[in-house]
């Protein structure tokens, strides 16, 4: 009974934020305070949700002190060579623009942290998408399923859960899965250069439209936004205003332009990011400490450190209000056994024919499973289980950690990922046009990535 309250929670969740019934902060919190009720854990609800909030609080800090501190650097200026790079590489070609989306994503995320790969992709590219009128939902799905990809190498989060809870060596298990990612990885970039052709189709004809209504350009503002976000599944009321200032990094006269400073900010950051992959302190120390610096130097008065702050209020709110209603979601998952149930679920259900394709099995389950759960609960909570099942029919541990791993393309799209919301929330980008965008493709993605790794012999028939 747990295991399918658990599914239908799942279930309900995603059906009330894809077609917009809720916005995903109440659907994160009314959805499953309502089930952990019919279940019979009111008592316990309250210990459950603040359980939650508690795992949560350092990853909401360093959320809300990364989007001011990125925000505080774009105001600066840090970003705008990068973007007239950008810019003068894509020229007014939407497809070159998508195609380079996937790649500076690859390239960026090779950090294995997705927050950063996030940020620095939105700081480059959202001004772009704005000014050629197409989507950020485009951007935002392609980046999700290549930093999800990058994200498997071993110093990322999954690949070492997967490694740490089995007691393998993270190469030896890594080192064979990477024709299987390359499949993966080559498989987005047909999906951007698909994409990529109708939005220049798309692009054209706005021109041509533009041309005959006596104009002689390329559409750009509300009106093309609004029109790109209609043909990918956005709505046209995202939150996504083509005209919005606030992220155009291309705007030379904007007052928060800190030139002289463009030396100290990139040396700031560089430090930044290089303590962070280090780990010298806590994530969320390193971004708070690095907003105070920030702000006192590029911004010295009071007055100009309050404007900044107002400036970047909406998306700290919107991203960290997400987090804490996350807690919810996740603490109810966890403290009800809903996770275990469905997991002990599946397993019991599955007919014994099905055990010599076991290592398959569980490739496919893991699409399901890295969606649905953090990757600490799968890694830590299931993988394990799965393992023993396996070594029961002679199936090595080694299979079972790359299986767990292959499902890994959808995991960035999760509701329980916080660098997601990071990403939608700087990009302005609504959650259920997310989803409706890039699940369908990331499941192809997925498709891809497992196939490639049966190919290959990572999952067999035993």
């Amino acid at each position: 009974m747990i295991a399918l309250l658990g599914l239908a929670m799942v279930g309900i969740f995603l059906y009330l934020v894809m077609s917009k019934r809720l916005a995903p902060m109440v659907a994160l919190i009314v959805v499953p305070a309502a089930f952990a009720v019919l279940a019979g854990f009111a008592p316990d609800l309250g210990d459950m949700v603040t359980e939650g909030i508690t795992s949560l609080a350092p990853t909401a800090a360093m959320l809300m002190f990364a989007i001011l501190y990125f925000g505080i650097m774009i105001d600066a200026g840090l970003f705008d060579p990068i973007a007239r790079v950008v810019v003068k590489l894509t020229g007014d070609d939407p497809l070159k623009l998508i195609m380079g989306t996937v790649a500076l994503v690859a390239v960026v995320s090779l950090d294995g942290d997705g927050t950063t790969t996030f940020m620095i992709t939105v700081s480059a590219l959202l001004p772009i998408y704005r000014k050629l009128g197409v989507s950020p939902v485009l951007m935002t799905g392609l980046a999700c399923m290549t930093n999800a990809i990058l994200n498997i190498v071993p110093w990322g989060g999954p690949a070492a859960r997967a490694a740490s809870v089995l007691q393998l060596d993270p190469q030896e298990m890594f080192v064979p899965m990477i024709p299987a990612l390359g499949a993966g990885l080559v498989a987005v970039f047909g999906i951007a250069y698909v994409l990529g052709v109708r939005e220049r189709a798309k692009s054209r004809t706005r021109s041509a439209e533009l041309v005959t209504a006596g104009g002689g350009g390329v559409a750009t503002g509300p009106a093309a936004g609004a029109g790109s976000s209609a043909d990918t599944g956005a709505s046209a009321d995202s939150g996504t205003p083509a005209d919005s200032g606030e992220f155009d990094v291309l705007a030379p006269e904007r007052d928060s332009l800190r030139p002289k400073l463009i030396w100290f900010n990139a040396a700031l950051t560089a430090a930044l990011l290089v303590a962070l992959i280090t780990g010298v302190l806590p994530i969320a120390v390193l971004f708070m400490i690095g907003t105070g610096v920030a702000l006192i130097v590029n911004y010295p008065t009071v007055k100009q450190q309050r404007e900044r702050l107002a400036a970047h209020a909406d998306s700290v709110v919107a991203v960290v209000s997400m987090v804490f209603a996350a807690a919810v979601f996740t603490g109810v998952l966890s403290g009800t056994g809903m996770i275990e149930q469905m997991a002990q679920y599946l397993l019991h259900g599955m007919p014994d024919a099905l055990f010599p394709y076991f290592s398959i099995v569980v490739a496919v389950l893991s699409v399901p499973f890295t969606f649905f759960m953090s990757n600490d609960a799968f890694y830590f909570g299931v993988v394990p289980i799965l393992a023993e099942t396996a070594a029961q029919h002679g199936i090595p541990a080694m299979e079972i950690a790359r299986a767990s791993l292959l499902g890994q393309p959808i995991h960035m799209l999760s509701p329980l990922v916080p660098a997601m919301y990071v990403l939608i929330g700087l990009s302005r980008v609504d959650l259920g046009d997310q989803h409706r965008f890039a699940i369908k493709w990331a499941l192809l993605v997925s498709a891809v990535v497992i196939a490639a790794g049966f190919a290959l012999g990572l999952v067999s028939v035993h």
